[in-house]
């Protein structure tokens, strides 16, 4: 029998206990449920989650111990992971792009909502012989500003092909809705009025009355130690459903993946090496938890070192580069992080806010990459 306790107090409990030479990627639930708490009581609907930021196990538990009842999944391995723990909750199938095969598992899985982009995406779903309550959503693009990168580069439809698309949607007797996703890390409220807006023109233009509309998810989470303002962007969601709708305003609900589970976890790594120029070489990188680093998002900069004894290192910040653990030069995070004088070799590095993306995109090249998850009280 393990003496070690299968909750731990803290990183720093565990991290000075068990001494790991491995990542670690420390969970809290109750961080998660208070986000989750947070998020549905400031936005005016109905909250799903994101499947593709974390699917793992305990995160789906907790979310719907939290109250989310609505998931979006983007494949059947996901709508698979969900219904392995609930056979209840709502499933949103928004990947627009669907084979046959694909459809009939989510058919057969109670999928409630589809999203499309196209006629031929449309004629799938048709195909398949949905029931009449399904709910179809008539993704829209368009050219907006305020994310890091934009989804429309893929997926969507303008708004002149989303009014016959939306048209057809409803002549096949599906229950009628209209989707966009502003675009990933967004901070700009003004992304999601323009959106909102052009989606009631769409359906004015269209003459159908949208059952729900969809609000995206794209929110943002805390990488830099200034939290972004969700109230704004959720109260600016509801003045311009008021505006663009008026009393047929249709019910809304949106996806976050991100902005519900990037806070609840932390990334502890260790420093294998300080090299004489102060580059620092770590036990994990961008092809295991830390994968964004290859995007134009990055890793997060909310970033402590602690000491072997878990005393924290306080010698004045110096600029360094960060590598990770294989013999690709591409394992670099971008930029360089500000890091204390006197780290050393052995020492533990903390990424907080590593909830989102660090599991789900790992590799295991040149045999790094696993992580054991470790579930704490808090994150300290």
């Amino acid at each position: 029998m393990s003496r070690h306790p299968e909750i731990w107090a803290s990183p720093e409990s565990y991290l000075v206990s068990v001494a790991p030479e491995d990542p670690v990627l420390f969970f809290a639930p109750g961080v998660l449920r208070r986000v989750v708490r947070d998020f549905c009581a400031g936005f005016p609907g109905a909250v799903t989650y994101a499947l593709k930021a974390n699917d793992s196990r305990a995160v789906i538990e907790n979310l719907i111990g939290a109250g989310i009842a609505g998931f979006d999944v983007a494949s059947p391995a996901e709508i698979d992971k969900v219904r392995a723990v609930s056979a209840d909750v709502a499933l949103h199938y928004n990947n627009p792009v669907r084979s046959p095969a694909e459809i009939a598992r989510a058919r057969a899985a109670g999928v409630v909502s589809y999203a499309v982009d196209g006629r031929s995406e449309l004629a799938k779903l048709e195909a398949a012989g949905l029931g009449s309550g399904v709910e179809v959503a008539v993704r829209l693009r368009l050219p907006v500003v305020g994310a890091v990168y934009d989804f429309g580069e893929k997926f969507g439809e303008d708004p002149a092909g989303c009014v016959e698309l939306l048209r057809a949607v409803e002549e096949a007797g599906f229950r009628p809705a209209m989707t966009f996703h502003p675009g990933t890390q967004c901070a700009a409220p003004e992304a999601w009025t323009a959106y909102i807006a052009t989606c009631a023109e769409v359906a004015r233009a269209a003459g159908v009355a949208l059952r729900r509309l969809n609000v995206g998810g794209g929110f943002a989470a805390d990488y830099r130690g200034d939290a972004p303002d969700l109230g704004a962007v959720f109260a600016a969601i509801r003045g311009a459903v008021a505006a663009a709708f008026g009393a047929r305003a249709p019910a809304l609900v949106c996806e976050p993946g991100r902005a519900l589970v990037a806070e609840s976890h932390v990334l502890a790594t260790r420093v294998k090496a300080v090299r004489e120029c102060g580059a620092v070489f770590l036990n994990d990188g961008v092809y295991g938890s830390m994968g964004e680093g290859l995007n134009a998002l990055g890793v997060s900069r909310r970033v402590r070192v602690l000491a072997p004894d878990g005393r924290p290192r306080s010698g004045e910040g110096r600029a360094r580069v960060i590598y990770g653990p294989t013999c690709d030069s591409l394992d670099r995070l971008p930029g360089e992080y500000a890091l204390p004088e006197d780290i050393a070799e052995g020492d533990f590095v903390l990424f907080e806010a590593m909830g989102a993306y660090s599991g789900v995109t790992r590799t295991g090249f040149n045999g790094y990459g696993a992580a054991r998850l470790v579930t704490v009280q808090g994150l300290g």
